[in-house]
């Protein structure tokens, strides 16, 4: 019973479905938490999570365990260089190309853009780039900032490319360039919550992958309303395999490339 009014708790708050959140896994935080904070009684620790919002969050953290690695789905990044190259480069011979990663997690995605961006397009310090990183868990944006991370994180770059942007520090553990710590914004933000999505606006390009997976039917429709508020007017949204905005909004529109699939606010929207 405990159990499931946490559950209820956590879906309110962030819009994961009831089945995604299995008992197990919140036991394992609440016990986790409630010893935290010095109770016996998971009743006070639920009215704790309840009256305090910095106790919910450190819950939502302990209930969210991320697992990413640098240049995790290439596809995604293929589908990056099409948008980039042949559909924002050519209308912006000059400007600012915004790209926000949301959920970045421990910040592997906004950093591999950022490296991709540098390895593969010759012509970027020509250009404004902005590469904003925004996830629920302060913690994993904590990480994000510190930018260390260890050989499994790294498992699908060169060592030409550990060598150029990485130093090796203590424990076995590689820090990313200094640079390019500072080039990306970690912010944080709940996806389903339109006040705090209100302060990302005009992106050009938004990786959300694998995320929607997990929420009810009512938190997708609503996230994909505030990712659409996100996009400028042509910019385009990129999701995991198994996602479809297709099935969650009617508000995007399909473009095909041969690497991926994505979703583009239609550009005569200007909302």
């Amino acid at each position: 019973m405990i159990a499931a009014e946490f559950q209820r708790l956590l879906q309110a708050t962030m819009g994961l479905d009831a089945g995604t959140i299995g008992s197990p896994a919140v036991e394992r935080a609440v016990q986790e938490r409630q010893a935290a904070c010095g109770l016996r009684d998971p009743l006070a620790y639920l009215d704790l999570v309840r009256a305090s919002e910095v106790e919910l969050q450190n819950l939502i953290e302990a209930v969210v365990v991320p697992e990413t690695w640098f240049f995790r789905d290439r596809e995604a990044f293929a589908a990056l260089a099409r948008i980039v190259f042949e559909s924002w480069l050519p209308h912006h011979p000059a400007g600012t190309l915004r790209l926000l990663s949301l959920p970045c997690s421990t910040g592997e995605e906004p950093y591999s853009i950022a490296l991709w961006l540098m390895e593969n397009w010759s012509q970027v310090d020509n250009y404004n780039i902005e590469i904003v990183g925004s996830d629920i868990d302060t913690r994993a944006l904590n990480a994000a900032s510190e930018g260390v991370y260890g050989d499994r994180a790294l498992m699908r770059l060169s060592r030409d490319v550990v060598s150029r942007y990485f130093r090796p520090i203590a424990g076995g553990y590689y820090q990313i360039d200094e640079g390019l710590r500072n080039s990306i914004e970690f912010t944080r933000a709940n996806l389903i919550d339109p006040q705090d999505m209100k302060q990302y606006r005009d992106f050009d390009l938004i990786f959300c992958r694998n995320v929607l997976i997990y929420f009810d039917d009512a938190s997708r429709r609503l996230a994909a309303e505030n990712l659409y508020d996100c996009l400028q007017p042509g910019g385009y949204i990129c999701l995991g395999h198994s996602e479809s905005m297709s099935r969650i909004s009617p508000l995007f529109r399909v473009s095909r490339f041969p690497d991926a699939i994505v979703y583009q606010r239609p550009e005569a929207d200007h909302g």
